[in-house]
This record gives structure tokens, C-alpha cells and sequence, in this order.
């Protein structure tokens, strides 16, 4: 496990975080002005991961009125630090934040040929509840997912 920062994202993020947007992503990218709101937003929370002045991963969360479900709308993981956890910490720190939200359930939308993160959701007790064809900008069908958020301890644990 590598030692890094969790922490809300900033202003001073935003190269950062478009830089890894496209290091991870080749379609459906955030743009900076879409960061720029989420950053401002009472109804998002943006985290990212940190390790001195490099950006690792961030994890963009979205709440609605009028439900108690909270919607995970990305997570991303620098390709140089993949399989070291950091994705894991980056969901129980999503998780952490709805429940201290009041949030009951996380929904998502995962591509449906990403295995690595299918495996990641369906380890931490996500179930696919559907599928949404052609859901993505290049055409690739979405599977959803989404687990109840039970009341309890929603303390991000330690980053070591």
C-alpha cells in the first residue's frame, strides 16, 4: 500500500485533475468548466488522492433531492498507481461521504467490459441492477450497480 493524502479536491486541483481525466479516460472526459461546478456544487463531492504534489485518483460522488441514494459518477486511478488500493480507499471514502449525507444507498454505471472495476464494486457488495445499452459517448453499453448504505460508522479509515 502506497501513503498518500485523501482529501476534498480545490481550485488548485483542476490541471491535475483534467490531466488525469485524460490519462484514464478515452471518452465521456469532465471538462474543466464541468469540475469547476462540481467543485462549487452543495450537491457533489469531489475527492482526490494525493502523494505529495502528484494527483493518484479522484472519485466524483452526486446527491439529489428528494432521494436518499447517492450516485457515484467517477472514480479514477492514475494508471501508475493501479492495484495498490487506492480505488478501494477512494469507494469507502464515497461511501463514508453519503452516509454522512444521509444517504441510504450508491448507484453507478460501470462499462461493461471493465472488469477491474466490476470486480472492485461486486467485491464491496454492489449488485447489478440493469444495463443500459449504448449508454456511453463511443457507443458502449453500461452496467448499473448499486448498494444500500446501512447506517453506521462512516469514518474514512486511515490512509496507510
Amino acid at each position: 500500500m502506497i501513503d498518500f493524502v485523501l482529501r476534498p479536491a480545490n481550485p488548485a486541483d483542476l490541471d491535475a485533475l483534467i490531466a488525469l481525466e485524460e490519462a484514464v479516460f478515452d471518452y465521456d472526459r469532465l471538462s474543466r468548466a464541468q469540475y469547476r461546478r462540481h467543485l462549487r456544487s452543495p450537491n457533489a463531492v469531489l475527492l482526490v488522492a494525493v502523494r505529495g504534489d502528484a494527483l493518484l485518483g479522484s472519485a466524483l460522488v452526486f446527491f439529489r433531492r428528494g432521494t436518499r441514494r447517492a450516485r457515484l459518477y467517477s472514480l479514477a486511478v492514475a494508471p501508475a498507481a493501479r492495484g495498490l488500493g487506492l480505488a478501494r480507499r477512494l469507494l469507502m471514502a464515497v461511501e463514508a461521504a453519503a452516509r454522512r449525507r444521509g444517504c441510504n444507498g450508491l448507484r453507478l454505471e460501470v462499462r461493461t467490459d471493465n472488469a477491474a472495476a466490476i470486480a472492485l464494486y461486486e467485491k464491496h457488495g454492489y449488485r447489478r441492477t440493469g444495463l443500459r445499452t449504448g449508454y456511453y459517448d463511443n457507443g458502449m453499453d453500461a452496467a448499473c450497480y448499486e448498494k444500500p448504505l446501512p447506517e453506521g460508522d462512516s469514518e474514512v479509515l486511515p490512509v496507510s
